[in-house]
């Protein structure tokens, strides 16, 4: 499928002769979003700074540079990297891992399993993170240049239950790591565990101990720690109370080892902030501090809130006396320019966006970018055994942007048997799509919808209209070509709904509006799939065009 009024021919000519332009220029491109930008523009910002899912946040700092990584679960690539100047502005400049380890596992779709909770440091030259595994153990990636290329994860400590971990390379070179447990594995909770860590970080020197426990406190779910050290004290920041209607915890001690007395700092009190908690503590080269978290926002997910910070007392205070703002004046920093995090895409490059993200781990035979500005996507089968598509690998997705905005893509598909589908589609633990499906010699265009796909439920397919094929091939083999352009409208309240052109500027709408709801530790994401449902036969294609996000 060619852009539009552009020969082969002359695609090729223009890529040759503009590569050295283009190339270049990639990683210096700022991309300014439709659907939101924080930036007012007038030395002000709205929260939340990025309105879309980076669950479990954490950010350091490196002279004006700030960077971010979050939560991916079982997603790929996966631990984001977010680059900013202003804790403002921000957008991906690359992730930390490709798959998800073992590959024995992540190679099929593992819903909330794999990444939790990571932490992002920098210490003696060298970029780490550190996140745990709550099947398999803490692990550990490092790098020079936080755009990459990152180690491949090393297991720094083989245990069951280790989540949300944090190292601290205090004064004198020693190392501590905290962490929290998760309940769903070793049957308890609420308790932070801070153990030593041989110098360069790689393994553990000596056993846990239990420096803070919630169940006595008050403070149950406390979990997400980050460690740090401020004027002789140790300082634990950790969320408490459950991701919906929590509160954000300080604790401080003399000793990494505790006793550690605590106070809240962060609660949504009058504000209409549900849960504001879990996240970092920053300090700008001009002596502001900074604490960044999330809240969680049911299907839109966990999206990321910039507070400022004081002291008083020897105690942090965040946002407005303990409660989070809406808007205030942005950090005293050198950073101006006005960017987003990366969401319309149009293919015009061979690597693969990286707004885009695969539920499983990748495998070349999913789909792959092309030098004739279209993303192709294969089409692959369901496991014999699944009615829906919520454990199927070949979908390419990234986060929702906004509460309201439209995705629409332009794509071909290419069928050759009964039943090959692709479309546009909006995943989530309920799910609906918007899909071309190959019938006879013909196309329809169908709903599909599916409710509560985590149990197994069936989806439930409605024909919305029968189309004729764009072109039809005969030799050297059968297959039906249909040009269409697809479209989700979200909408107030968690909402979806479709259109869908057979011109790109005539739109129909398409089925009836569904509720979103979120996936298993993530909010709901959009993008395409292609699949086989019907009788063996070649695969089929579908080549996506563009793909954009706007208002």
């Amino acid at each position: 499928m060619m852009k539009a009024n552009m020969t082969y021919k002359t695609i090729i000519t223009t890529l040759l002769s503009a590569t050295a332009i283009i190339m270049p220029l990639q990683a210096s491109a700022q991309y300014h979003s439709e659907a939101w930008c924080p930036d007012n523009g007038d030395g002000t910002y709205t929260n939340p700074v990025i309105n879309a899912d980076y669950s479990d946040p954490d950010v350091c700092a490196v002279g004006d540079d700030f960077y971010l990584t979050a939560s991916s679960f079982n997603c790929v690539p996966g631990l984001p990297i977010l680059h900013s100047r202003d804790l403002v502005n921000w957008e991906i400049i690359g992730h930390a891992i490709t798959e998800v380890t073992p590959d024995s596992i992540f190679y099929r779709v593992q819903p909330g399993k794999g990444v939790f909770a990571p932490s992002i440091r920098h210490h003696n030259g060298e970029f780490y993170i550190y996140w745990g595994d709550p099947d398999q153990g803490v692990f550990m990636v490092k790098t020079s240049d936080p755009r990459g290329p990152w180690s491949e994860p090393l297991m720094v400590i083989k245990a069951k239950g280790i989540i949300d971990t944090t190292p601290l390379w205090d004064d004198d070179g020693r190392c501590y790591l905290v962490n929290a447990w998760a309940g769903s594995r070793v049957h308890f909770g609420s308790v932070l565990t801070v153990r030593e860590l041989s110098a360069d970080g790689t393994k553990a020197i000596s056993d846990p101990v239990m420096v803070f426990d919630g169940n006595y406190t008050g403070d149950r779910v406390c979990e997400g720690p980050k460690l740090y050290k401020k004027d002789g004290y140790y300082w634990i920041f950790a969320p408490a109370g459950g991701v919906g209607h929590g509160w954000q915890l300080a604790m401080r001690s003399k000793s990494p080892f505790g006793p550690y007395e605590s106070k809240r700092v962060l609660e949504q009190g009058s504000t209409d902030i549900n849960g504001p908690h879990q996240g970092a503590w920053v300090t700008t080269t001009s002596g502001e501090d900074w604490f960044i978290h999330f809240q969680n926002k049911g299907a839109y997910g966990r999206v990321i809130h910039l507070n400022p910070m004081k002291w008083e007392n020897g105690w942090p205070v965040i946002g407005n006396n303990g409660e989070p703002v809406k808007s205030h004046k942005k950090p005293n920093v050198s950073g101006k320019q006005i960017m987003n995090p990366q969401e319309s895409d149009e293919f015009e490059t061979t690597r693969q966006g990286l707004q885009w993200q695969w539920p499983a781990n990748y495998k070349d035979e999913y789909g792959m970018p092309t030098p004739y500005g279209y993303y192709r996507m294969y089409s692959n089968r369901l496991d014999k055994e699944e009615k829906n598509m919520w454990l199927y690998p070949n979908m390419l997705l990234q986060k929702l942007p906004a509460e309201e905005f439209k995705a629409t893509m332009k794509m071909r598909m290419a069928a050759k048997v009964e039943g090959q589908t692709g479309g546009l589609i909006v995943m989530g633990g309920d799910y609906t799509a918007i899909a071309v499906k190959c019938t006879g010699e013909e196309f329809q265009i169908v709903q599909i919808t599916c409710k509560e796909a985590e149990k197994g439920n069936a989806e439930e397919t409605t024909v919305l209209a029968t189309l004729k094929p764009t072109k039809r091939e005969d030799k050297p083999s059968f297959r039906l070509y249909k040009d269409i352009w697809l479209r989700a409208i979200f909408e107030a309240k968690q909402t979806v709904r479709f259109e869908y052109s057979e011109d790109g500027k005539t739109f129909k709408q398409a089925g009836i509006s569904q509720k979103m709801k979120p996936g298993k530790w993530i909010g709901a994401k959009t993008g395409f799939f292609c699949i086989d449902t019907g009788a063996a036969g070649m695969k089929s294609w579908m080549d996506v065009d563009w793909f954009r996000i706007t208002k």
